[in-house]
């Protein structure tokens, strides 16, 4: 099976290792986004999928606007290809492209479609508090994530799992269903089913202002937030901004999904039922965890937290670090 495969984010890089691995797969060309400068030193840096590309020699090909790249499309409409993939490309794929390929062009999407169309379900799934979510490999079409659908795979969602995680996850589970997917489209094993719009919701793209903590929101709706839009969640410290980066919700209700080394020091405190304050206040500290700050609804441990300028660290090093104290309040930001 001759394939072009389009991508650029580490969540492509799975897929693209298990399609060169494969013995009756050629890829014959890789299209991702441009370099981009990124980190302290603003050095022009190459996307994973094309790290792995030029590591297996590779065509590799970066228009800026796909759409409008004459000599990209000339070129791969000359590939004569049987499938493009697409994975978290990052561009919009005109119908001209779309048409090209034998059997169409195939998207592996990061959700259980037709929920959370769009540029970041994984983040705006962990958000809302799902249980579960999933992989669905789709028919593309001119619109936002709304082809026929093909196959899906599920996965249920731990309570501290968060973004990065959890992407690393279902990026294992989409090269395994892409294959399928493939082998089983080509020999017309799969019958595509569309999609009911009516009850389609979407994951738009994050913006800065998502990132601000509320402290008078519940524990699992901080939690979700931060591990949702994770490592960049902020809050206020002494005037200085304090990235909160992982967290958890000691609320009864989910004492029992959290690992034994967290609750053989939280079942040491027997008062911890009984301490409140207002939203945002370090109400308790726990030796070796860090601060249980007070929300609007329930109390929320602080494991990990960044400092402006410094690395993560826990949230214990970060008690004896700054010498926090009882009654301290965390502002938003």
């Amino acid at each position: 099976m001759k394939i072009v495969f389009f991508g650029t984010p580490q969540f492509a890089v799975p897929t693209l290792e298990k399609l060169l691995a494969h013995p009756d797969v050629q890829i014959l060309a890789v299209v991702t986004q441009p370099d981009k400068r990124r980190e302290r030193g603003n050095k022009l840096t190459p996307s994973p999928v094309k790290t792995l590309a030029i590591a297996h020699n590779l065509p590799v090909w970066q228009p800026e606007r796909i759409k409008k790249d004459i000599e990209t499309l000339n070129q791969l409409k000359q590939l004569d290809a049987d499938v493009f993939v697409v994975i978290a490309y990052g561009q919009i794929l005109s119908k001209k492209i779309l048409n090209m390929p034998k059997l169409g062009c195939i998207n592996v999407h990061g959700s259980i479609l037709p929920q959370y169309r769009g540029a970041a379900p994984i983040q705006w799934c962990l958000y809302n508090g799902e249980q579960e979510t999933g992989i669905t490999t789709m028919l593309m079409d001119v619109g936002m994530d709304t082809g026929d659908m093909l196959l899906k795979a599920i996965k249920p969602i731990e309570l501290l799992d968060n973004a990065q995680n959890l992407a690393d996850k279902l990026a294992v589970t989409g090269a395994d269903l892409l294959i399928e997917t493939l082998f089983k489209l080509e020999r017309q094993e799969i019958e595509p089913i569309p999609q009911d719009n009516s009850v389609a919701t979407y994951a738009s793209l994050i913006q800065k202002q998502d990132y601000n903590l509320d402290w008078s929101k519940t524990a699992i709706q901080l939690h979700n937030q931060i591990r949702g839009f994770y490592p960049n969640c902020l809050t206020n410290f002494r005037n200085q901004p304090l990235k909160i980066t992982a967290a958890v919700p000691l609320n009864s209700a989910y004492i029992q999904e959290l690992p034994e080394q967290i609750t053989e020091k939280i079942h040491k405190i027997p008062d911890l039922s009984t301490v409140s304050g207002q939203p945002g206040e370090v109400v308790s500290i726990i030796k070796g965890l860090g601060a249980i700050v007070q929300t609007g609804e329930g109390l929320l441990l602080l494991r990990e937290v960044q400092l402006t300028g410094k690395r993560p660290q826990s949230g214990w090093d970060f008690v004896n670090g700054t010498r926090l104290t009882l009654g301290e309040v965390l502002g938003n930001s």
